[in-house]
């Protein structure tokens, strides 16, 4: 039987348990396999490579082959897992190769929400979760340049990356008009005070946004496409971007026989149900949290490399806020436990948003927070009031 740790995917989560790992263990075996180029690059930063004026290769920071040299580790780039054997502690690729493992890493990610869009344009929605769906993206929107198109995106989804999204096209000057059957910005987020200051700004900035609507039909016309929505009108547009949120890629997983619900179940030790099986990134559920968050993923990797090398280690999350990417009103949020009980208190002036979510029962402690404009230097000092989400 292999002695080999193989990680199934290369983005942070992968890379990470990875290099934690060597640093622990110079001598265990480790193996990478990634259905892309392998290249180690940072996926938060494709919300923002736009007004950076990055493209696909310069968003990479290391190739493969350096990544492979730097973790002395092999990399399996450009191919995909066809079978997994967890009784026989194997893998096949694609190519027919079988791989054996020690241990199985699953950092396979999430793939994004598709909606069942009609129309004849539908298949020309674009996602970008990851350096080849940027590239895409990057080209559709040189392309429609190049015709010299208007440059109109309508974005599906008003959450963290569609709102992100939107303040970096801002930077190109590209007008996109942002959709979602809620009611505001970052609905599941902010307050709605936070929420109202977010879209003034980014509206001030040249983005539109449309509530409690959903897109039907995308079809195309000839002067761009028209987008139908669920009231009945129409939305004229260039390109359309869908970032209504992510599904955990959990195909592996089932095939181990592990346990999976929304997301592939792990324990603290970010252990599935298989022995010798474990997970972390966003195809994780640890202990009922989805976390598609880079400090989480941090976290994970940290604990899943200690206990990989022999000592059993249980992640631990901290108060971990959020830096939501949109440079026309800076915000932090560090969203209170899901059903907790408690209520926002919220602060406003003109150069500033700051909200203090607190336990009703015990109106002194902190829950979570949200802060804009000069408030997100608060950052540090309210994260220390918060309890641990996982202690």
């Amino acid at each position: 039987m292999s002695d080999a740790v193989v990680i199934v995917g290369s983005g942070l989560a992968g890379y990470n348990v990875a290099r934690e790992l060597r640093k622990l263990d110079a001598a265990v075996p480790i193996v990478v396999i990634s259905r892309d180029q392998a290249g180690f690059y940072s996926k938060p930063m494709l919300s923002n490579a736009l007004a950076g004026k990055k493209t696909a290769a310069t968003l990479v920071m290391k190739p493969a082959d350096k990544m492979a040299a730097e973790l002395n580790a092999r990399v399996v780039s450009s191919t995909a897992v066809d079978r997994v054997d967890a009784d026989r502690r194997e893998l096949t690729l694609a190519g027919g190769e079988v791989i054996a493992w020690r241990d199985l890493v699953l950092a396979t990610g999430a793939d994004p929400i598709r909606l069942p869009l009609q129309g004849d344009a539908a298949d020309t929605v674009l996602s970008v979760n990851d350096l080849d769906d940027f590239a895409r993206f990057a080209e559709a929107l040189d392309t429609a340049a190049q015709g010299g198109a208007v440059q109109r995106v309508a974005i599906l989804g008003a959450g963290l990356i569609g709102c992100e999204f939107a303040n970096d096209l801002l930077a190109r000057g590209i007008e996109p008009t942002v959709l979602d059957l809620a009611d505001r910005a970052l609905a599941r987020l902010l307050p709605p005070q936070a929420s109202a200051r977010l879209q003034d700004k980014l509206q001030a900035a040249g983005a539109r946004f449309r509530f409690g609507v959903g897109a039907q039909s995308l079809q195309r016309g000839p002067e761009g496409l028209v987008l139908t929505l669920s009231d009945g009108s129409t939305l004229q547009t260039d390109l359309v971007l869908s970032a209504i949120g992510l599904q955990p890629r959990t195909a592996l997983a089932q095939q181990a026989g592990a346990q999976v619900a929304r997301g592939v179940v792990v324990d603290r030790q970010l252990a599935t149900s298989v022995p010798h099986v474990y997970a972390l990134g966003d195809c994780a559920e640890v202990e009922g949290l989805l976390l598609p968050y880079v400090l989480p993923l941090m976290a994970q990797a940290r604990a899943l490399a200690a206990t990989l090398s022999g000592k059993p280690t249980a992640v631990a999350y901290p108060a971990m806020p959020v830096v939501v990417k949109t440079p026309a009103w800076p915000t932090v949020v560090c969203p209170p436990p899901a059903g907790a009980a408690g209520q926002w208190s919220v602060s406003e002036t003109e150069e500033s948003v700051e909200a203090r979510f607190t336990a009703i029962d015990q109106p002194e402690q902190l829950l979570g927070f949200a802060l804009q404009g000069k408030a997100v230097a608060q950052r540090q000092a309210l994260a220390q009031q918060v309890p641990a989400l996982l202690g």
